[in-house]
């Protein structure tokens, strides 16, 4: 009886790391196949992203994370999007989606509200700022130091412009797009937090 109490949790562990990364790597494949399918099309779905304020963009809240401006910019979330977003999806599918969900739509409609009106905001970046926010806070708030730990650790290996990407230094660098995603993490993170016994009925 004790062997089997012991193998369940095993067996769980191993089966939600498999999902969580099958999830992801399908996730970052997509990312991938979209901008196969923009490039062959002369960059047409780059019109679907997020332009400051203007209502006819107001579907990029929900598009624009997964559109890029070219295979570079693809390549630079890749890694991080798989990494971070593996970290995250092993408290659960189902509470990841809506996590992610959660991100997408803060990052989206700040950048909305606070982005100039002379650019687009493309890429998921900002969700790997959401997925960075939501993996150290929710480390901190569910005594889940390690993977807090393992999350800034991430964000240090790919150096301070991780970091700088919050600042306003570089006019082709969405900042906006990066804090609001940011703090779309962190809130959902204090959103989730357990015990949630009737959110973790749900989305555990």
């Amino acid at each position: 009886m004790s062997a089997t109490t012991t193998a369940e949790p095993a067996r769980s562990r191993t089966d939600r790391a498999k999902a969580a990364a099958k999830l992801m790597l399908g996730w970052v494949a997509l990312l991938w196949l979209i901008e196969v399918v923009d490039h062959a099309t002369g960059h047409a779905l780059d019109a679907y992203g997020i332009v400051g304020r203007d209502p006819d963009s107001l579907a990029g809240v929900l598009t624009g994370s997964f559109l890029h401006f070219g295979f570079d910019h693809v390549a630079s979330n890749s890694v991080p999007l798989l990494v971070l977003g593996f970290m995250a999806a092993l408290s659960g599918i189902r509470r990841f989606l809506a996590v992610c969900a959660l991100i997408i739509l803060v990052d989206g409609i700040g950048t909305w509200l606070i982005a100039p009106s002379d650019g687009m905001t493309l890429g998921a970046s900002g969700v790997v700022y959401g997925l960075f926010g939501y993996v150290v806070v929710r480390g901190f708030v569910e005594r889940k130091v390690l993977g807090a730990l393992v999350g800034v650790a991430v964000a240090a290996y790919w150096g301070g412009g991780f970091f700088l990407g919050l600042l306003p230094l570089d006019p082709t660098i969405s900042w906006q797009g990066h804090l609001c995603g940011l703090v779309g993490g962190v809130l959902t993170a204090l959103y989730f937090r357990r015990p949630a016994h009737r959110r973790a009925a749900l989305l555990s």
